[in-house]
């Protein structure tokens, strides 16, 4: 085909000449696209999968080869994204799909789409025929005295020898949703209302009339639920089906490189835009379920302070209605039903880390833009004061260059802190999920002289290096950084500087995010001449580096002083992701240490003999081992009473930790003066600061971060000359 060698010559000129790609390219593929195009799927598709090989091959950080081993990884995320939890394929499905496991690259560079065509052909007559067991099987009663399990580890499960024993894994499956939504109903039961006391367990048994009613009354609202999830399914279009193709294509470069689809793609704009309405919370897809990844400081899930990173949620309901079932529904689907209007109230059913079953509610709101600005608080310790600033994200405002800006929102603070006399500083960039490469620049430059901030690579070019110019220091004294697992990006970046300088204790969990890529979008009708909306492509292009040489990706930074955390001995982060980008290293950069502490490593010393004495940082390494645990179990009874007994087993081992909520460090936190004015004329944000101050006061880390910062002791000005 023309379009083709005309590509591939594009190709070999793009390889030599990578410099001056992106204006050329564009130019070029602009004039020579064929303007006589057959609007018909099938031409689009091979055009997206011409397009999508190209561009990712030529801009994409780190190019894979589009060989056999690339075909099987395309392969495996293909089927799994369909049918992750093994739920609709049988064996033969996948002894068929098999024979193109290594053949994928080769109808990508021609064009060929017939595995995508056949997978999704036959996933959907698997779907047609499973819409037909759902109804028979909940057509008949359960008996919940029968001694069975099911393993609801869809991901470690062979598929199903033949459609007898798929049937057999459906009514397993709706048995357990069956089982769990009349447990929910008991439970609701025994809720106390108002201030009555708690009621006694309920003693209600699978054989009584009450249970058997509820029984009837559940299987009703299950078929209901998949009666809505497979309608939902029925209207899934051909653009629906390919980019879930062209997803794996592109993820199986790297977990952050997506294809948008147009309607995605205008999604994501307003994202960006920053008009986000709903709970606040980040969610990925794991598998068939969607789990909790983040939440956006100031939001409605992050006020209300159930829900948590590594939830997931199985349920949704519309206040009083009856909750959906989300499991096996795709992400984009399942925020449709999360997201809402202002003021409405969405019903989360989550299993929780431990493994145990909550219902929250959380009331959707408008995201607080002005709680993910910079704020501080003053706090008084051994006769010395200290300034705690929290940082939720590295944000600027691109369209106006009088905008807010993270870098100088933080000198402000600062210069209001050393107004109030304070002999430290305290910067608070847990759950900060990054932001802005000149911000987190700009920022880091507050606290040295000048010199290398980050290293940022292109493929095949020399690193660039990043540097604060400005030779002031806004402060000069004892810093402490706190840092934990969902700390990503820029975060890291502003974290690894101050380590490698020697500038900051850095306190936290084991390591940060592991996030060292670096996105851009772009719209792939400024590659291709089409008369429809192709979408856009979000592309790692860079990466980046400390200035140590040593690469952020999947390894973090590993903090001065390691917090046990509730998420010590999970993946959380990057390395959660599929198939991120490895760590590396290049050269270290031109760069002294900051030498002015007079006791750095004693300090460092000294803080990890009080964790290792700590009984509160003992019980949450305790209570991380036995999350860990509850989240490798994926065996779930059908039997009510060993079920019911499970559920209570668990509620009970988790009695243990209940010390963990009740701590508190008698520490009193207060508002900076210049702020106290404002809060005056604001009584809301007067109400968002007492809260503040509140999980302040009972926050470990931050009490143990004082304690570094207390006693960190800069060297005097005859020491400095010396040295």
């Amino acid at each position: 085909m023309g379009y083709n060698n005309f590509m591939r010559k594009i190709g070999r000129f793009m390889r030599r000449n990578l410099k001056f790609i992106l204006p050329i390219a564009v130019l070029v593929l602009t004039l020579f696209s064929f303007n006589e195009i057959t609007k018909t799927p099938e031409e689009k598709d091979k055009v997206l999968v011409s397009l999508l090989r190209h561009v990712l091959s030529n801009y994409h950080f780190d190019p894979q080869e589009i060989d056999d081993e690339f075909s099987e990884i395309v392969y495996t995320r293909f089927i799994e994204s369909l049918d992750g939890g093994k739920r609709y394929f049988i064996q033969s499905d996948i002894d068929e799909f098999s024979k193109y496991k290594t053949l994928i690259d080769d109808q990508i560079l021609k064009e060929d789409i017939s595995f995508f065509h056949l997978v999704q052909t036959r996933f959907l007559e698997r779907l047609t025929e499973v819409k037909t067991y759902y109804p028979k099987i909940l057509s008949i009663p359960n008996d919940f005295t029968i001694e069975e399990t099911v393993d609801l580890d869809g991901e470690n499960a062979a598929f199903a020898a033949n459609k007898k024993e798929l049937y057999e894994l459906w009514r397993k499956q709706l048995k357990f949703s069956t089982l769990s939504r009349i447990h929910n109903k008991i439970a609701d039961e025994e809720v106390p209302k108002d201030n009555e006391t708690k009621k006694e367990i309920s003693t209600v048994s699978a054989t009584d009339q009450k249970f058997i009613d509820l029984e009837i009354e559940a299987r009703q609202s299950t078929e209901e639920n998949y009666d809505d999830f497979f309608g939902r399914m029925d209207d899934f279009d051909h653009t629906d089906w390919f980019s879930t193709y062209l997803n794996n294509i592109s993820g199986a470069f790297d977990p952050h490189t997506t294809y948008f689809p147009p309607k995605a793609k205008k999604e994501f704009d307003q994202a960006i835009s920053g008009k986000l309405e709903g709970i606040g919370a980040r969610l990925f897809q794991k598998n068939d379920y969607t789990k909790v990844s983040g939440l956006i400081s100031g939001g409605p899930a992050w006020r209300a302070g159930e829900l948590e990173v590594g939830d997931i949620i199985l349920k949704v309901a519309q206040g009083d209605e009856e909750p959906l079932n989300i499991v096996g529904m795709r992400l984009s689907d399942a925020i449709e039903f999360i997201k809402g209007k202002k003021g409405t109230e969405v019903r989360l059913t989550l299993k929780k880390i431990d493994g145990s079953m909550e219902v929250i509610s959380i009331i959707r709101d408008i995201v607080e833009i002005e709680e993910t600005f910079v704020k501080s608080s003053i706090i008084e310790k051994d006769s010395k004061k200290f300034g705690v600033i929290n940082l939720p994200s590295f944000y600027i405002d691109f369209a106006d260059k009088n905008g807010r800006n993270c870098a100088k929102d933080m000198a402000k603070e600062i210069e209001r802190l050393k107004t109030e006399n304070v002999n430290g500083i305290m910067i608070d960039l847990r759950n900060n999920g990054g932001g802005s490469l000149p911000a987190v620049i700009e920022m880091a430059g507050l606290f040295i002289e000048d010199g290398p901030i980050v290293q940022v690579k292109y493929k095949n070019d020399e690193p660039i290096v990043q540097k604060d110019r400005d030779k002031s220091i806004l402060w000069n004294g004892p810093l402490v950084v706190l840092t934990n697992e969902l700390s990503a990006s820029a975060s890291e970046i502003f974290a690894a500087a101050m380590q490698d300088y020697n500038r900051a204790v850095i306190l936290g969990s084991k390591q940060t995010f592991g996030k060292g890529t670096v996105q851009s979008v772009m719209d792939l009708n400024r590659y291709y001449k089409y008369p429809e909306d192709l979408g856009a492509l979000k592309i790692t292009i860079q990466k980046f580096y400390r200035i140590n040489g040593g690469s952020n990706q999947l390894e973090g930074v590993k903090p001065d002083v390691i917090l046990p955390s509730r998420f010590t001995y999970m993946d959380i982060g990057e390395k959660e992701q599929n198939n991120p980008l490895p760590w590396d290293q290049i050269k270290k950069a031109n760069y002294n240490k900051w030498g002015y502490y007079a006791n750095f490593e004693e300090v460092v010393n000294n803080s990890l003999k009080r964790i290792n004495k700590n009984d509160q940082f003992f019980l949450i390494d305790k209570n991380a081992k036995w999350l860990k645990k509850s989240q490798d179990d994926k065996i779930a009874y059908l039997n009510y009473k060993a079920y019911k007994e499970d559920l209570e087993r668990h509620e009970e081992e988790s009695k243990t930790f209940k010390k963990l909520g009740e701590y508190t460090t008698n520490l009193s936190f207060n508002s900076p003066r210049y702020e106290l004015s404002l809060i005056e004329k604001d009584s809301i944000l007067g109400q968002k600061r007492t809260v503040w101050h509140k999980n302040l006061a009972k926050d470990a880390y931050v009490e143990e971060g004082l304690r570094v910062l207390a006693e960190l002791k800069i060297k005097d000005a005859l020491q400095m000359v010396k040295n």
